[in-house]
């Protein structure tokens, strides 16, 4: 890549943090977005910076549009553009469906679709104006299996909801050069669900994996891949 610049959300651990260290691989700098983990981010972005590249760390709670906006102005006066956007934010909720409160619906709801919304409005003038643009979501390997979710509902709604307005940007956005996929994890080794003793290695994928689909969506040779939900989870809950 020429001179382009990341934003991953949520990137301070675990896959966010993966993602964000692959990219950095391909682009100019990487902005490191977080929510409480502010040493963890700023130890990413130091870690970023040491490879020879750009880096810093923005604090902003996604769940409110002001402040998703604002993020996305803050990284766009620091390095001057965004050219890829990873929406990573995504809380996770095991709750038996029908002891579900408001407050988790909307907190899951926000933060797993609201969120990318948000960011990803604010992050589209930029890159329409340059005529390129990466977008990828990250989802959930069954977003969509329309059945019974009785233990995670409100995620996996969410999730499906991401994948149509994933395909909705798409469709609306290849004529400004801007592309908009899915990458949905499946179990993960280090995720939010412990892995089964009794799976194999190949049923269980690991942040790494995930972080080379996201680089690829992002590259130049992923031009015409849009509105794609790239599965990565081996052969669980295939």
């Amino acid at each position: 890549m020429s001179m382009r610049i990341a934003l991953v959300t949520g990137a301070a651990r675990g896959m966010g943090r993966a993602i964000a260290l692959r990219l950095a691989e391909d682009v100019s700098g990487v902005a490191i977005h977080y929510f409480s983990r502010r040493d963890e981010a700023q130890e990413l972005a130091a870690s970023i910076r040491d490879k020879g590249k750009l880096a810093a760390a923005f604090r902003a709670d996604l769940t409110k549009k002001a402040q998703a906006a604002g993020l996305v102005k803050k990284v766009e006066e620091r390095f001057a553009r965004i050219d890829v956007l990873v929406n990573n934010v995504g809380p996770f909720l095991v709750k038996p469906w029908d002891q579900l409160e408001v407050a988790d619906w909307e907190r899951v709801l926000r933060g797993n679709l609201l969120a990318p919304y948000f960011c990803l409005k604010a992050a589209l003038p930029g890159m329409r104006k340059r005529k390129w643009g990466r977008i990828v979501n990250i989802g959930y390997s069954r977003a969509e299996h329309l059945g019974a979710f009785p233990t995670i509902a409100p995620y996996a709604m969410a999730k499906t909801g991401l994948l149509t307005l994933t395909r909705t940007a798409a469709a609306a956005e290849v004529v400004n050069g801007i592309t908009v996929n899915m990458v949905s994890p499946g179990l993960m080794r280090g995720g939010a669900l412990p892995a089964a003793k009794n799976l194999s290695e190949s049923q269980i994928g690991t942040f790494e994996d995930v972080a080379e689909a996201v680089a690829f969506c992002a590259s130049d040779e992923a031009a015409a891949i849009t509105g794609s939900n790239v599965i990565v989870s081996g052969t669980w809950k295939m």
